[in-house]
């Protein structure tokens, strides 16, 4: 059987403990933390909290899903159209490129899109829409129906902040497998 990443939903607050109870149990996960800058009295302070609250990626089969329901803090399976909802490896590796290279990142709901290839003008990463404009970096993650966004130093920055597989993301075609 082909092992495919899923989404297991948490008790609000667990992620990080049930992303160490299965990396423990040796079941691939992510956990997609954001870096926030906050503003408190001792003034700016870099915290790491959950971009997907609630929300926990494994790779796994399906038939294991059901005995990983019983991994504590674990509430449920995410489903879409009566099926556990399965995320592509694609999308997986476009959310850690974009959360190791930018900070402060907001969650936008869009369209959810099941294997269909989004064709645009604007920067283009296998189907998810990368785009950059007035300094904001937006990439469509149409699985899940959300889209990321952050600001970006400069427009061009594109060019030299992210790069796929070793090359720069710029407005062609990449392919985040190389």
């Amino acid at each position: 059987m082909e092992k495919n990443w899923y989404i297991l939903y948490t008790r609000p607050g667990r992620e990080k403990k049930v992303a160490a109870l299965l990396t423990k149990r040796k079941v691939t996960n992510f956990h997609a933390l954001n870096h926030k800058e906050t503003e408190s009295a001792k003034g700016r302070k870099m915290t790491y909290v959950p971009l997907f609250t609630s929300y926990v990626f494994v790779k796994t089969i399906s038939t294991e899903l059901e005995r990983l329901k019983q991994v504590g803090q674990i509430l449920s399976i995410v489903y879409w159209k009566g099926r556990p909802a399965i995320i592509s490896e694609n999308e997986i590796n476009l959310m850690k490129v974009f959360l190791a290279n930018y900070a402060n990142i907001k969650l936008t709901r869009s369209k959810v899109v099941e294997n269909e290839v989004v064709n645009s003008p604007s920067y283009f990463i296998d189907g998810n829409i990368s785009a950059v404009k007035n300094k904001i970096m937006k990439v469509n993650l149409p699985s899940l129906g959300f889209m990321m966004s952050a600001e970006t130093e400069t427009d061009s920055e594109v060019g030299s902040g992210i790069s796929m597989a070793g090359k720069p993301l710029m407005p062609q075609k990449l392919s985040l497998t190389g």
